[in-house]
């Protein structure tokens, strides 16, 4: 009996440490509750760097979260407002998908250079093979060529043997 009361004791020990931040905001409508999901599933967390605000246990990220909500029941901020505020205080950083302009443009568009860049590359050394091939077939003998080569060779050997 107490080996399992100590069991069941050490088993919640051990799960207390998984225990996530529930927000405990409240909206008024459901499709303000699904606008604010969207939102924070949208922004990255600053610390994490890799989670949403939504999944990370960050503090700076609870602190967004609430800034997120007070921005849209309190100051009746729209979403791009929201996104704009927030990438005004810390960067586009926070964004997943970040603005496609003069700053960013090898990272929207760098992976498509390089791959035009391989294949370029690809192409080039194909063609260099092939063409190594037809100059090794351009400079085999002839049938005439290969028997008066042969004629020659035995020639010589003819002449060496006596």
């Amino acid at each position: 009996m107490k080996m399992r009361l100590l069991t069941l004791l050490c088993s919640l020990w051990l799960v207390l440490p998984l225990q996530a931040a529930i927000d405990t905001h409240e909206f008024a409508t459901k499709s303000e509750s699904d606008r604010y999901r969207k939102l924070i599933e949208e922004l990255r967390c600053p610390k994490c760097q890799n989670q949403n605000i939504a999944d990370s246990d960050a503090p700076i990220s609870m602190d967004l979260r609430d800034e997120t909500y007070r921005l849209m029941t309190e100051e009746g901020m729209s979403d791009e407002q929201i996104v704009d505020f927030l990438v005004e205080r810390y960067g586009d950083f926070v964004r997943y998908k970040p603005p496609r302009d003069s700053r960013t443009l090898v990272l929207w568009y760098g992976p498509f250079v390089l791959l035009g860049f391989g294949l370029l590359m690809l192409v080039v050394i194909v063609l260099r093979r092939r063409t190594g091939s037809q100059e090794k077939t351009d400079n085999q003998l002839s049938g005439d060529e290969q028997q008066r080569l042969a004629t020659l060779l035995n020639q010589s050997r003819e002449s060496t043997d006596t």
